[in-house]
Order: C-alpha cells, then structure tokens, then sequence
C-alpha cells in the first residue's frame, strides 16, 4: 500500500525498484570502459581483481546495511554520520558525498554528449548533454514509480545484451578455444592484482545512492539494507563473469596492452571486434552511450534526497526541504541538482582535462564519506553500547582502511580540490550554525535517539 511520510514523500519503492535504482546507477557494464587499463595493470588477472575489489567493497555495503536498518533516513550516510558521531560529522559526510551525488550526474551526462557527438557530429556534445539533463530531470519530477518504471526498461536492455556477450563468448571459446589458460583471468602477481582493486572498486561506486530513498521504502527498514547487499552481490557476479570471458578472449596480452596506453579504453570494444563481431561492438557503445543518462537519472534522485535531508535539517537553505505535493518528490533540490549539473557539464565538455578531473574528485567525495560512514557505525552501535560484538567495530575499520587505501591512490589535484572542497563546507557551516561551538559539539539529542 502506497503511504506518504509526514514530510510528503511518498512510500511507493518496492525491494525491486530499489535494485533497479542501484544497478542503474552502477551499470551491469561498468567494467567495460576500465577492462584495458586492468587487464594490463593485474597482468591478465582481471577477474580476480574484481573478487577482490567485490569483497572489498562488501564492508561498505555492509556499514551501509547497518546504518540504513537503525536509521531509516532520507540523507543517507549524513543521517548516518550524525547519528553516530554528531551533527557536525554529518555534516562533513553529507558534504563530501556532495562531491559525488553532484558530480556523477555531471559525468554521466557528459558521456552521452560525447557518445552522441561521435555519433552525429552535427550535434554539439553541449546540446546533447543538456538534453539529456532535462530528459533525467523531467522523469525525477515525476515522480518515483516513473522513473523507477524507465529505468527498469533500461537495465533490462543492458542485462540483455550482456548475457548475448556471455552467450557467444561461451559459444566462441567452446568452438576455437583460447590460446590462454582457463585460469589465467584468476591468477596473477598479488601486487600487480593489489594495484588493479583501487581502479576496479570504482565501478561499484553508486550502489549507496539505494540508501538515499529510505522513505520512499514500501517495506520495512531493513529492505533498503537488503537490497544494497543484493545490488552488491549482483554486480560483482556480473562484473567477474563478463571480465573472465574477455579476459580469455583479449587479443592483446597485458604486457602489449600496458606498452599501449592508448589501446587500453577500447580494450573491450576491440575484443569484441576481433573475436565476437562489429555488431556486438556497436550494440554495445550504442547502449554504453544511452546508459550513462539513467545513471545520471539515479544520481540526480539520490542527490536531491541529500539535499532535502540536510535541509530538513537546518544544514542547508530551508527552499530545498520542501517536497511538491503533486509529485511528491523534493522539486526545489531536484531542480538545484539539475542546474549544478548542466553547469559542471557544460564546464567539463570544453576543459581538455574536465572528465579526468571530475571523474577523480567523484572517487573523493565518495571514499571520504565511505571513512565517516564506518566510523559512524562504531560510534553507534559499540561506543554507545547499542551492540556488543566484534562485528561492529573489526568489519568497519576493515573497511575504513580499505577506503583510505584507495583514496590516497587519487591523483594530488583531485586531493587538493577535495580539500577546498570541505574548507569551504566548513566556512560555510561555521557561518550559518553559529561559529566554532557548532563544530564542537557532540552528537545532538536526536541523534543520541538514532533519529
């Protein structure tokens, strides 16, 4: 049954349309893009990098669990960290994660406009990438169940044209073999494989935004922790499969592809050319160039949440906690999003280094709320003796240095522009919460209520 919360949102997500909104946002083909830079760094390992880099990444989901149970929040790992570390910790997480709930939209759609742009060059890849903005936007200001009901007509189409690759890829190896052990895509020299899990970790970066519809949730608090573990699992079976098969397929080995830098993007593309045909290839760049607006389309919804989270509040401008009636969805902060979005894009579309740089400052945001996020867990559940146990503080830590592991492997711009970043959060906070007191504070009331 359909419900609406007191603050206007309605429960209209179902277990499945959660799922959906995570996969989507992650892509069942996200491996695509990075199998040539993997392949050569992990030394032909690539599917072993990816169990790895699924393991890994199964700390956070799990924190993520945990928390969304406990506290079942719009604002995601802000409610989070304030609920275990106090108001200005959430304050910090939701910032950052700021960097990337805004920024992936930006990038996603930037992808679309290039996509389109090679396509008809005609098209100026500004023009398509603001019309994808405004498609996306337009499905989120209708509301949930629009936008969940596209978006599963999208991933279908993916998942389709996966198992076709995983199909003729078996048919193919069945029928002319590979010149490559069975087990190569799994072995490999631990530090090459090592080196290759802080890249491949961020194809899962996005499942989180599944945290960000708590209660849009139809069922129970602890659905929306099911499905981050199901979307998790999902795609790092999905993801393992479809490297292993081109792993063994790959004309080059990784020691030509590492002495090719440029061949390392269209790796993938390549492969299929030379062992499946031109036609798996274009189907699959035509769908890589249409996918990457429904994760923007998820992006925009989960960053919109944030925003009405944190403003709901007090922590960001009141104008952004109010929800359409009509809708029921928070248009002011969708349509903030939406703008902020078209701006970084139009930006990135005429930089020469505009997608690296923001495809670098998404991995910080994320990582840097990912810390708070296992932090937060300890601080709720061990230090405030809500749960005794070894589970809520060894799995988080593990997870913590996993995060840090990886964020000190970003590039110096993209640290220092982090930096900047969360200074001029913190200004802000100080100016509009009253000054250094604000900062000092421990947990509030509300979050020592878990609310």
């Amino acid at each position: 049954m359909t419900t609406t919360t007191s603050d206007g949102l309605l429960r209209r997500l179902s277990l499945r349309d959660l799922i959906v909104s995570g996969l989507l946002f992650i892509g069942p083909l996200a491996p695509v893009g990075v199998f040539g830079v993997l392949h050569a760094r992990s030394g032909g390992a690539v599917a072993l990098v990816y169990v790895i880099a699924t393991a890994a990444m199964g700390f956070t989901a799990w924190s993520y669990a945990r928390m969304s149970t406990a506290v079942p929040k719009a604002g995601s790992v802000f409610a989070y960290a304030k609920a275990g570390l106090g108001r200005p910790a959430g304050f910090v997480a939701g910032w950052m994660i700021l960097l990337d709930y805004l920024l992936i939209p930006s990038v996603a759609s930037l992808f679309v406009g290039i996509a389109a742009n090679s396509l008809l060059p005609a098209v100026p890849v500004w023009a398509a990438t603001g019309a994808a903005i405004a498609v996306v936007t337009a499905l989120n200001l209708s509301g949930v169940k629009v936008a969940a009901v596209v978006g599963t007509a999208v991933l279908a189409i993916e998942i389709v044209l996966l198992a076709v690759f995983v199909v003729a890829a078996v048919v193919v190896l069945a029928t002319e073999g590979t010149d490559r052990s069975l087990l190569a895509p799994f072995t490999g020299s631990p530090q090459a494989v090592l080196g290759a899990v802080s890249v491949a970790v961020l194809s899962f970066l996005g499942f989180d935004a599944i945290a960000s519809f708590a209660e849009e949730n139809t069922g129970s608090s602890r659905q929306v922790g099911r499905a981050l573990l199901f979307c998790l699992a999902l795609t790092g079976v999905l993801f393992i499969v479809q490297t292993y098969l081109a792993g063994l397929l790959e004309p080059l080995t990784p020691e030509q592809l590492a002495a090719a830098p440029d061949a390392q993007d269209s790796a993938f593309y390549d492969m299929l050319r030379a062992a499946i045909g031109g036609w798996l290839a274009v189907a699959v760049t035509a769908v890589k160039a249409v996918a990457p607006a429904f994760s923007a389309m998820v992006a925009q919804a989960a960053v919109s949440r944030l925003l009405y989270g944190m403003a709901r509040d007090g922590q960001m401008p009141a104008l952004l906690g109010r929800v359409d009636r009509r809708a029921h969805v928070p248009r002011n902060a969708t349509l903030l999003a939406a703008a902020v979005t078209l701006l970084v894009s139009v930006w990135a579309a005429s930089a020469t280094d505009g997608l690296e740089v923001l495809s670098s400052l998404v991995t910080v945001g994320a990582l840097a709320s990912f810390v708070l996020l296992h932090a937060a867990v300890v601080g709720y559940f061990a230090v405030a003796g809500r749960e005794r146990g070894w589970a809520v503080v060894v799995a988080p830590v593990v997870g913590a240095l996993i995060a840090l592991a990886v964020l000190v492997t970003a590039s110096p711009l993209a640290l220092a522009a982090g930096g900047v970043w969360l200074v001029i959060g913190v200004a802000a906070h100080l100016v509009t919460r009253g000054g250094p007191a604000e900062l000092s504070g421990g947990r509030d009331r509300q979050s020592d209520r878990g609310l």
